[in-house]
């Protein structure tokens, strides 16, 4: 459900009646990971998608039924030739889906998840899939601190089992199944994790950092753009940005929050900014930083980090020149190339043609041969 909080929370204050569909287990080259989403209102009204259109109709059907009967259900859709019409994955993979019913009134539960979502705080949200007799609208909604709201059926000794166990979930922002014994009985349950949304930091009001806050914001980034500028760095120039800071960039970037999942793009082509920048940033435990020049200008730079300490191993993780080789000329076109080369780093993607290639399509997870 949290894939699709933003629209579920708007439908949840308009007191519509609906279903969610979710991945919960996927085997194979599946379309989409466990978490997609896609929801039904009584009226037919559609969002989100948890296959790009194989089964979608299918899972449609599920869900009109799920609001007609209240009742939770889980499908499984694989590879079919059997019949030309047959719902199936035409890529050969295998996903699960829970599909749950969600009534007009107000569950805490799931308002208060959706909510921390819409505020971009760390949430887990638990459903039962399978197991002892618990209503179909049963859920828990865990913080970061392993407080709760919610239940699972009513034994608050197991709530609280299993709150603690999806903190540990949240932290390492993990999504999936549990399967656990309870009173003897074997029951399943599907854990969605959402944390914070991952920093995209641009240095230089430039046109291509213009381009890249657009990307990066449909990519799920929290994105700034920073120029010591006055005169270039405002919000009107840059809409899309979730921030507009000016300050010179090596003091912004030391006073402000960055972690291991922060993308840093210094794109002001000026020594005097890029240098005591690029500096600060190579120290720092975020997961990329790129810098625009030509390789000529990246030889002197380097030059210059190494006259002023940077070691080689801080060093060998300067993206530049930045972006990966596309042929790129427009703004537009650069800012493709660069955030191509933010997602490869982020999920060890190689950057080279599919076509031909045997390198797996979802680097960051197990795919069969």
């Amino acid at each position: 459900m949290l894939d699709l909080a933003r629209e579920l929370r708007r439908w949840r204050a308009e007191g519509r009646e609906l279903a969610v569909a979710t991945v919960i287990a996927t085997k194979g080259s599946a379309p989409r990971l466990p978490g997609a989403a896609m929801a039904v209102d009584r009226e037919g009204t559609v969002i989100g998608s948890v296959s790009g259109g194989c089964v979608e109709g299918a899972v449609y059907e599920l869900c009109r039924q799920a609001i007609t009967d209240g009742q939770r259900v889980v499908e499984s859709f694989g590879y079919s030739d059997d019949e030309a019409l047959a719902a199936g994955l035409t890529c050969g993979g295998v996903i699960d889906i829970l599909v749950t019913p969600v009534g007009p009134r107000a569950t805490p539960a799931l308002d208060a998840a959706l909510d921390a979502v819409a505020r971009d705080l760390p949430v887990a949200l638990v459903r039962v899939v399978a197991g002892p007799d618990v209503p179909s609208g049963a859920v828990l909604a865990v913080s970061a601190d392993g407080t709760y709201r919610g239940s699972l059926g009513g034994r608050a000794a197991w709530d609280r089992a299993v709150a603690g166990e999806v903190a540990g979930w949240l932290a390492a922002d993990r999504t999936g199944l549990i399967r656990r014994e309870v009173e003897g009985t074997t029951i399943t349950l599907f854990v969605e994790t959402s944390t914070s949304a991952p920093r995209l930091i641009v240095f230089g009001a430039t046109d291509v950092a213009g381009a890249l806050i657009r990307i990066g914001a449909q990519l799920g980034y929290r994105t700034t753009l920073c120029d010591a500028r006055p005169v270039f760095a405002t919000p009107e120039r840059f809409p899309e940005a979730d921030e507009v800071v000016v300050a010179w960039p090596h003091v912004y970037l030391a006073t402000t929050g960055v972690d291991e999942r922060t993308a840093v793009c210094v794109l002001t082509h000026d020594p005097k900014f890029d240098l005591p920048l690029l500096e600060a940033a190579l120290r720092l435990p975020v997961a990329y930083v790129g810098a625009m020049g030509s390789r000529r200008t990246h030889e002197e730079r380097m030059a210059r980090l190494r006259e002023a300490g940077v070691e080689e191993p801080a060093l060998a993780r300067l993206r530049s020149p930045v972006g990966l080789h596309i042929g790129a000329r427009t703004p537009a076109e650069t800012a493709v190339s660069i955030a191509a080369e933010i997602l490869a780093a982020r999920y060890g993607g190689t950057g080279v043609p599919l076509t031909g290639s045997s390198a797996l399509l979802h680097a960051d997870r197990e795919e069969p041969a």
